[in-house]
């Protein structure tokens, strides 16, 4: 691909780390009628590296900053956006993040960020390692955040699915809640040692039993906040099935399932969301916690002559958190 020029307030980024996301893996499997870009298309949304080339009337930023990219872009213009929440821009067709709408995403040498309002100093962290941070800690963080106020002495956070985003929200519970108690579920016994490893201070293995486990380790009432980072059939049934009275339930995965709402499920009064990633201001929090070490996630690297062989072993389970495109060893 050409190096980009940037233009008016435009900044060129050299790329340092490029995430690999399950997201990819939906655009990689649209059937090409449905498409919502053109080919050749450049993947990648999670995006950081060093300031290249800062386009005319640019400020705030010298070459060789290293800085985290904002990846849902929006209009700039709407009440929300001025709020920094560009994730949810209220102008139709926004917010389009790069590497996953009609512009080109950061798997190359090279990245065109359209404004310098989505480059956030990255400090002394290293921009292969940081990348994911922009989405699956970003991601993660917004989900926490709105719970945060339920997570009390005594209280419980069910993290089903122990990924990459599973792993970032158990830290993160951890660092915004020390008082409560965060029970991770996968399938993988190799992804519940992680999550041990995260800060969990249970591990189940998903089925009836976790349920019931649950159900025994809070008194029958159910978790004050259960977060499913799947989103299939099986993992929202389990998240109903361990939720609260006045709890929350939010489905962050891309299972694309559906969840059942009724008056007996789930519990009387539970909240259930299906948030978008996070806003500015979120970002520039997540980037705090992971400088002061509250936060790190586990990465493998990979060249960029290497980006296939990433999204096969995505796509079959073996990327035991977060693969990461390094396309400026």
């Amino acid at each position: 691909m050409p190096v980009p020029e940037p233009g008016p307030g435009e900044v060129l980024l050299k790329v340092g780390g490029a995430g690999a996301c399950h997201s990819d893996l939906h655009l990689l499997e649209v059937p090409a009628g449905a498409r919502s870009f053109t080919l050749p298309f450049t993947l990648g949304h999670e995006n950081a590296g060093w300031v290249e080339t800062m386009g005319p009337g640019a400020t705030g930023f010298e070459p060789g900053d290293p800085v985290i990219v904002y990846g849902p872009w929006g209009c700039g213009l709407c009440m929300n956006c001025r709020q920094g929440i560009e994730n949810y821009c209220q102008t139709p067709g926004k917010p389009s993040p790069g590497g996953l709408g009609g512009t080109d995403g950061g798997m190359a040498e090279y990245l065109l960020v359209p404004s310098t309002r989505y480059l956030i100093p990255l400090g002394s962290l290293d921009p292969r390692e940081a990348a994911p941070l922009t989405d699956a800690g970003l991601t993660s963080y917004h989900a926490v955040k709105r719970s945060v106020h339920l997570l009390g002495p005594g209280s419980t956070a069910v993290v089903i699915g122990a990924g990459g985003l599973g792993q970032m929200a158990i830290q993160v519970l951890k660092a915004l809640s020390s008082a409560t108690t965060v029970v991770a579920i996968d399938t993988s016994a190799d992804k519940l040692k992680i999550a041990n490893t995260m800060g969990a201070d249970e591990e189940l293995v998903s089925g009836d039993d976790a349920v019931k486990q649950i159900k025994d380790m809070t008194h029958g009432q159910g978790a004050e906040v259960v977060l499913d980072f799947v989103g299939i059939n099986p993992t929202l049934t389990m998240a109903a099935q361990v939720s609260r009275m006045l709890g929350h339930l939010t489905i962050v995965g891309l299972g694309n399932a559906a969840l059942p709402v009724n008056f007996n499920s789930p519990a009387k009064e539970c909240s259930v969301a299906s948030p978008f990633w996070g806003s500015i201001p979120e970002l520039i929090d997540v980037i705090a916690l992971a400088q002061a070490g509250k936060i790190k996630m586990l990465v493998e690297h990979f060249p960029l002559d290497s980006a296939a062989e990433a999204y096969r072993l995505l796509h079959d389970g073996k990327i035991a958190g977060r693969a990461v495109i390094t396309p400026n060893d």
